[in-house]
């Protein structure tokens, strides 16, 4: 694969009409992108690469990022960090979150540390955010069915207004949540996705579960592995099952891929990381977005790594 370097604030980079733009969203290190549209802003929920050790995910606080045009990114800061949940470790990591927004609250999904969930509400997407429950909402080996660990969470609500939390890694994991977003309201179930390449082992599930909703069909996202590409099924339900259909993002030099995707009326869009920014390494990411597209009978249109080009306008 080209590879491509960074140097600096990019404004913007030559093109050909082949190219496709990525937006850096911030100059600092930053990974595992959690978008979201609220109102008329676009927020990113991520760790905290730029302070961590540099030899491993270990930040204990997770940052934010926002923008109206999706080009235009600020840096909202270090938002929140895991003394937020008292139950937690102290040392524990802050890893890859979720959120989402119902009733007029803002909900925030953060793996603390490889064995528990925590979920933190405020009226205020930008926070303060508090901890209604003051215990982890999933916990290992508290609850039945979590696997290997319970990280990685994303947020889908359903056509008739029933929510659920995608988590996990090796096996994808999924559980109802209650109408308060705080609770569990049924049993942990595995994801289950036929289908794969019979020769390419390597395509199985890895992490980094999403779910979105397109013409009908559910969309289910997810990382292959460590390194991974970023693929997709389809299906008829929420809970599956989901059927392989594609890459949309194929592997990066880097050993971890995580995505989120955020629908805006017929526009659709990928946000990432890669460590593509100078400095960066597999522990000090950078997170990009570009526009996801749908071609015929629905397939998702792998995105062109070789030909993207970057443009980074930050907020003054």
């Amino acid at each position: 694969m080209k590879k491509l370097l960074v140097s600096g604030l990019l404004s913007s980079l030559l093109f050909s009409a082949a190219s496709s733009a990525d937006v850096l969203i911030s100059e600092r290190f930053a990974a595992d992108p959690s978008a979201h549209k609220f109102g008329d802003t676009y927020y990113v929920y991520a760790t905290n690469d730029q302070d961590n050790s540099g030899e491993y995910w270990d930040s204990t606080e997770w940052r934010l990022f926002s923008s109206k045009d999706l080009e235009s990114w600020k840096d909202e800061g270090s938002f929140l960090h895991n003394s937020v949940f008292k139950w937690a470790d102290k040392d524990a990591k802050a890893w890859a979150p979720g959120a989402f927004e119902r009733n007029g609250k803002y909900y925030f999904y953060a793996p603390v540390g490889g064995n528990q969930i925590g979920v933190a509400v405020s009226d205020n997407p930008k926070g303060p955010f508090v901890d209604p429950i003051n215990k982890p909402l999933v916990e290992k080996p508290r609850d039945k069915n979590v696997g290997a660990e319970p990280i990685d969470p994303a947020i889908f609500v359903d056509t008739d207004g029933q929510a659920y939390m995608y988590f996990g890694t090796r096996v994808p994991k999924v559980v109802p949540l209650g109408n308060d977003m705080v609770s569990l309201d049924g049993e942990i179930t595995d994801v289950i996705v036929n289908g794969y390449p019979a020769d390419d082992e390597k395509k199985k599930y890895g992490e980094a579960p999403f779910l979105h909703l397109h013409d009908g069909k559910y969309y289910f996202t997810f990382s292959t592995g460590w390194p991974g590409q970023i693929v997709y099924a389809t299906g008829d339900s929420p809970l599956g099952p989901f059927e392989y259909q594609g890459v949309i993002i194929d592997y990066l030099d880097i050993n971890t891929n995580h995505h989120s995707i955020v629908q805006d009326g017929d526009k659709n869009y990928i946000f990432y990381h890669d460590k593509i920014k100078e400095g960066g390494s597999y522990y000090r990411r950078s997170i990009l977005m570009t526009e996801l597209e749908y071609g015929e009978n629905g397939t998702i249109q792998q995105i062109d790594l070789e030909n993207r080009y970057l443009k980074y306008r930050p907020v003054r």
